[in-house]
Formats: C-alpha cells, structure tokens, sequence
C-alpha cells in the first residue's frame, strides 16, 4: 500500500509540479499531462507555465498558432482544455457524442432542434471557409442570418456543437480574442487519426490519463473523463491484463514508473497553480491536494476553483495577481517558514515576469 504522502507526491511528479521536474516547451508539458484546463485562456497559459522551464507566453502562442502542436477545445466532460493536436481527433470521436447526448436537453430548452443544429454547422462551415478565423461576436452575427437570437446562450451551445462535430476548432487569437477556424484546415489530418474501436479508444485514453496522474483509481478516471463507470472499469481491466499498470490496493501507477516508488523525496519545491488546474479536478477526490480544513477557501462555491500555490504537491494557500497583473499576493493557510516564504516570493515574481511586468515581492497573509 502507498501512504498519502507518497502517492500525493507521485502525483505532483507527474504533473511536473514536484522534484524540479519541468518540461522545456509547452508541447512538452501538454504532451506529458495530456490536458491543461482551458475555461480561461490566461490560466491555460499558467498552467503550462508552472510546469515549464523558461516557458514564456510568447513561445506558448507559438505552439497554438505557428507550431500547431497543441489546440484548445470541447474534450474531457464537455468543458475546454488544451490538448495535443495530435490526439484532437481521436479523443473527439471518442467524448463527442456523449457530450452532444447529454447536452441534449439543453439543446432542446434553447430550441436548438436537430434540424437547426445541422443547419448552423452548415452555415458555420461555409463562413469560416470563406472569412475565417471569427471571433464569437462574429459568428454570432452569421448564426442571426438564420434566426439564431444574439442574446442568450444559443450562439455559444451552436459553437460548441460546431466544436463536437469537428467543424471548428480554436485557432488564433486575434488581440486578447480567441478566433475559431475549420479543424480540418487548421490541423490537417495526420498518420495519427486513424480510428479505433472503442473499448481500444477507451483503454488508450486510460492509459494516457494514468501516466499523467498516478497513482489513481478507477473512478478517477471516470470522473476526470466523463465517460460512464462500465467502460472506465473495462479499460481499466485491459490496462492490468497487459501489464500496463501495476496495482497497489485501488491505485495504479504505470508500470514503467515503478522506480519511482523507490526513490527518496526530493527537495522543497513550490509552484503557483493557476484557477481550474488539472492537479486540482483531475481527480475524485480533494484531500490528498488540499487540506480538509481549508478546501473551502479553494472551492468557495459557484464553480470557483482559485489560483493555489501547493509545496512538493500539497496547497498551502491561495494567490491572485493585483495591480493589473503588476504583483501576486498570497492569502497563506498558516504561517509559512522562512524557507517555504523565499520559495514562494520566487514563483510569484516569476509569475508577473510571465505576465509582461516587472516582478514585485509577494504580500503573504493568513
């Protein structure tokens, strides 16, 4: 049996958030965690940041828009993350039609009928291939052309159904917008689009998702998914009968890290979590990340996970940046040591360099 500590510090490991593990590019990091939560473009950004070497927001925007080996979309439960473009395709035909199924009452109280939702994929293919890349606001204007209300959340679910059905993806940002493009035009497919059934899908993404997270259970991986509990447990259970992963009561790692197991703890190391990161939501539970006592000053409620700063893996208070980005202050669960406050003030002011500004010591508070 692994204790917390151990299996709260693999974790951290391999997010690349403990030990001083950092990757050197942003495809590196996406490719090594397979997702980056992606509701709030910025807070992509700095989830790729903690987890990088040197990583500056500029050779971030290259990846997207020059490099095109990462992309932002619909993917995991339906909600945005930043994926490799590699795997665009494939988790899309795997996730897709559960998130349109079960998007389906919404649909219908928006009075968004099949027929209509067709008709606007149409439409939203014939504009983009002919004035591409739009903002929102834009294709919001075309979706009124065939009596879509402006007002609402109409515009935004066609979108996002356009999304799912792989017309569209994420594309350049023009300004501080996001623009949408033809997925085929912006990733052209590739030797690693071929399809696959669909317990093979499933056992593939399993096994991704593990060597990203572990060690963790099952139900994790159901929850981070989405997908229903029958087919994560068939996956699970390839995954095990091929010796991919190794078992240690109901967590797994892979069986390629097990060395890992074995080796001692590394030294102090403090990151700065963005709102939303992954290490957060991409498990079942909270209380190996974040003490019991203080989750509530992470989740406060209405969908808000706020900025963190965790140590070798486990949070030891919030953050949030001021002065127009200018400084990062830090609401500490209890008082920080001499050592861990140095490690924290380095973050921070590595924090605000990546943001454009010249960096300013860290407040800490209780």
């Amino acid at each position: 049996m692994l204790d917390r500590e151990s299996v709260r510090g693999l974790r951290a490991r391999a997010q690349a958030l403990a030990d001083g593990v950092r990757e050197a590019s942003a495809a590196a990091v996406v490719r090594r965690v397979f997702a980056i939560q992606a509701q709030d473009a910025m807070a992509a950004d700095l989830g790729i940041r903690v987890r990088g070497r040197d990583i500056t927001g500029a050779g971030i925007r290259a990846a997207y828009e020059d490099e095109r080996s990462i992309v932002r979309g619909w993917f995991m439960r339906g909600t945005l993350h930043t994926i490799a473009s590699s795997d665009a395709r494939r988790v899309l035909r795997l996730l897709a039609p559960r998130i349109l199924a079960a998007t389906s009452r919404r649909y219908h109280q928006l009075g968004l009928d099949d027929d209509l939702r067709q008709r606007c994929d149409r439409l939203i293919r014939r504009v983009l291939a002919t004035h591409g890349p739009l903002t929102r606001p834009e294709l919001t204007e075309h979706l009124a052309t065939v009596g879509v209300q402006p007002d609402g959340q109409a515009p935004f679910h066609l979108i996002r159904h356009a999304a799912l059905t792989g017309v569209l993806c994420h594309g350049p940002r023009r300004g501080e917008k996001a623009t949408y493009v033809l997925l085929d035009d912006w990733l052209p497919a590739g030797a690693g689009d071929s399809r696959r059934e669909e317990d093979t899908a499933v056992a593939e993404l399993a096994r991704r998702y593990v060597r990203a997270h572990a060690p963790v259970g099952v139900d994790d991986f159901a929850t981070w998914s989405g997908l229903p509990a029958t087919l994560a447990r068939r996956a699970w259970k390839t995954l095990a009968q091929t010796g991919s992963i190794t078992e240690y009561g109901a967590l797994s790692v892979p069986t390629e890290r097990m060395e890992e197991l074995r080796d001692s703890p590394g030294t102090l190391d403090v990151r700065m979590l963005p709102a939303y990161d992954n290490y957060l939501v991409g498990y079942r539970g909270r209380e190996l990340s974040v003490p019991a006592a203080h989750q509530g000053r992470v989740w406060p409620g209405g969908g808000i996970i706020r900025p963190t700063v965790v140590a070798n893996g486990l949070a030891i208070g919030t953050w949030a940046r001021r002065d127009a980005g200018r400084v990062v202050q830090v609401d500490a669960f209890e008082p920080l040591s001499s050592q861990i406050q140095a490690l924290v003030d380095a973050e921070a002011s590595a924090v605000t360099a990546f943001c454009g500004h010249p960096p300013e010591r860290a407040g800490a508070s209780r």
